[in-house]
């Protein structure tokens, strides 16, 4: 028997079958003071990091802000993943995440979602241990059971963790929406050379145009 599927990612969202995920939107590394660059000199950091921070605080989370805030108005679910351990050592990361030297202890306040988009009431936080957040956690078993078939992805840093997370998310079965002005990575060259890398699996919105679909323009 031949089951309908659909012909097309770009098709609105089902409200009631939607969820929206914050990735990585954490004081370890969406703020300045973060421990992931405690080890920077002020000069370093500026070189490394000056632009990203100052797109991120002055763009991409002022769009985050007004995303969060038209999904819960649409009654969508608002959801989050944050780089945090299981256990205090960081044994239990993937091999990545120890090489690389991330290690965010659980309760520590770097494990924490920024407070300019805190969770409210029972809106759900998942930790995770590796890039992909389908890898490390029961993000797929958590959407399924929500009944998602739209998943909207917004956070840092596009061509890392969001880009992984758009990808597995398509081949899991999920139309995915990226909220383009939502993310963000270091240079804006690698944020375009990633949107038009990854367009295949996903259909691409600015925020305004995704609040306008859902009606909390």
């Amino acid at each position: 028997m031949t089951v309908a599927h659909p012909t097309t990612r770009d098709l609105p969202v089902e409200k009631p079958h939607t969820t929206l995920l914050f990735i990585d939107v954490q004081n370890y590394c969406a703020r300045r003071d973060g421990s992931e660059f405690k080890d920077l000199t002020p000069a370093a950091f500026q070189e490394k990091l000056g632009w990203f921070f100052d797109k991120f605080e002055t763009e991409t989370l002022p769009n985050m802000q007004r995303l969060q805030e038209g999904c819960r108005k649409a009654g969508i679910e608002v959801m989050y993943t944050l780089i945090r351990n299981l256990t205090r050592d960081g044994r239990d990361r993937s091999l990545d995440y120890k090489i690389t030297g991330f290690s965010v202890p659980p309760d520590s306040w770097d494990g924490q979602v920024l407070d300019a988009i805190k969770p409210l009431g029972d809106e759900m936080v998942i930790p995770k241990t590796s890039s992909n957040v389908f890898v490390s956690t029961n993000l797929d078993y958590v959407l399924r059971n929500l009944g998602t078939k739209y998943l909207v992805i917004s956070g840092i840093v596009t061509d890392q963790c969001i880009a992984s997370a758009a990808m597995t998310a398509c081949d899991l079965g999920y139309l995915v929406t990226l909220v383009t002005d939502a993310c963000a990575t270091y240079t804006q060259e690698r944020h375009d050379s990633t949107l038009g890398a990854i367009k295949g699996y996903c259909r691409q919105r600015t925020t305004d145009e995704f609040l306008r679909e859902i009606g909390a323009a």
